[in-house]
């Protein structure tokens, strides 16, 4: 099964987006005006899927907020604003960093992010493993691999992966297994982070600055060599119109992927990457442009960072408001022991984990660095971003250009482990050499990051 087809009428569809409008709407207002959530930092998309959630178990709503294919349109929402928002940030202009210390310290932060997704995967699917094994035999082997999509990767991958598992491999409630994950990983990047940050506080490792009157956000509206504003055609539908471009395109190849080789389990797996594939031909029309400017065919820059931007975050809000609002609580009842289990250990080692790395990484900065990558590797970048905002207000240390740049870095050392997600669940045997093949990932992963430790120690030593 994939996304672009479900059953749904025109009524239907409209009344849904316009309950998700309003409650997205509402949960503003709470942020801004309950004291307790406000300070909590969770943000309003997540409030709002809590919301929906709690609409759901009202009679009222139970025609158009329990009906399953109403539910699908939900999982069909965060399926597709995930590529989507994928693409509109892989359009965007990235400035080159010069300095050899600044590319070092990005591709750390990278090495960081890779290393928790191992750990993650890593403590999932051991537990889950020693829970199939020993407690519920009914229970997927692989799904503990759910935890680095939920918490590492937020919740459209949570999403994908999950329907994956729940329809080849049989493992049911699968989708709203690794939509909780990722709901939760929400929950304990913004809790944890404001705890964290008043402990911080406390031990005056964290002053927080008053923000200047004369404050500039980091980004730039608007560059020399870009399209006029007042144009015949708009420069935000331009925007638009690119990131559609490259979704069609992606749409294209995925498709005719699939009418070569049929339905099998390579073909779901590239349709559980639409967001990567988006990444890669955006990436690729990006340097299309270079091309056409080169040979003056183009003489403007059309992408424009600052709408796309806008773009993504607007997509991935209701990414995650649709993402939290499409979990059936009941489905969960069977896998509750397991979910907590997982999330609460989980929590606990993405905690020490990040906070021992960054504070050897990034002395000059750790406690930024430290609250921008676990809150992303909780949640998702925007939420790093968020609980950066408090302790770093004018982003004047480099840990937003870490969380932002090191992406690239991400995906290429991190394209080993999706691969493996699409062969652990074929078996408690294929799960168990999943298990291996991570930690010894893990440990050269390791290495590769504390290498001036490590080699260090070894020099002085002869």
């Amino acid at each position: 099964m994939t996304f672009w087809e479900f059953e749904i009428s025109f009524y239907e569809s409209f009344m849904l987006l316009g309950i998700l409008i309003v409650v997205f709407l509402l949960a503003n207002v709470i942020r801004r005006k309950v004291g307790f959530i406000r300070n909590s930092l969770l943000p309003t998309a997540v409030i709002g899927g809590i919301l929906m959630l709690v609409l759901k178990i009202l009679p009222v709503f139970d025609g158009i907020l329990n009906d399953a294919d109403n539910n699908h349109f939900l999982e069909a929402i965060t399926y597709h604003t995930l590529a989507l928002g994928f693409i509109a940030i892989a359009l965007k202009t990235m400035e080159k960093q010069k300095s050899k210390h600044r590319q070092r310290e990005i591709m750390d932060a990278g090495l960081v992010t890779v290393n928790m997704y191992l750990i993650q995967g890593l403590v999932g699917i051991a537990l889950t493993i020693a829970f199939s094994v020993l407690f519920m035999k009914e229970l997927l082997p692989a799904s503990g691999l759910l935890l680095p999509m939920g918490f590492g990767q937020g919740t459209g991958q949570a999403l994908n992966f999950g329907t994956m598992f729940e329809n080849n491999y049989g493992f049911a409630g699968g989708a709203h297994f690794g939509l909780s994950i990722a709901a939760i990983g929400f929950i304990v990047a913004c809790l944890v982070g404001v705890l964290h940050i008043n402990i911080m506080k406390r031990r005056g490792k964290i002053i927080i600055k008053k923000e200047s009157p004369g404050f500039v956000y980091h980004e730039q509206i608007s560059s020399p060599n870009e399209i006029p504003l007042t144009e015949s055609v708009d420069k935000f539908s331009i925007q638009i119109v690119l990131i559609l471009l490259v979704y069609f395109i992606t749409f294209l190849f995925m498709d005719g992927l699939f009418r070569l080789t049929g339905a099998n389990i390579v073909t779901d797996l590239i349709w559980g990457f639409n967001f990567i594939l988006g990444t890669i031909f955006a990436i690729l029309i990006k340097q299309l442009f270079k091309f056409f400017k080169k040979i003056n065919v183009m003489t403007h820059d059309y992408p424009n960072n600052y709408l796309l931007n806008r773009i993504s975050g607007s997509l991935f809000d209701f990414m995650i408001i649709s993402g939290i609002a499409a979990i059936e609580i009941g489905v969960l009842k069977s896998l509750i022991a397991p979910l907590v289990l997982i999330c609460v250990i989980g929590s606990i080692v993405t905690y020490f984990y990040v906070l021992k790395t960054t504070r050897y990484l990034f002395p000059d900065y750790s406690e930024e660095a430290f609250l921008s990558l676990f809150g992303m590797l909780t949640g998702t970048a925007s939420t790093g971003m968020i609980l950066l905002r408090e302790v770093d207000k004018n982003f004047e240390t480099p840990a937003a250009d870490n969380l932002i740049y090191q992406t690239f870095y991400a995906i290429a050392f991190g394209f080993p482990i999706m691969l493996l997600i699409g062969y652990a669940p074929q078996g408690l045997k294929q799960s168990l050499i999943t298990l291996g093949i991570l930690a010894v990932m893990a440990v050269g992963f390791n290495i590769a990051l504390f290498r001036r430790k490590i080699f260090r120690k070894k020099v002085r030593k002869e």
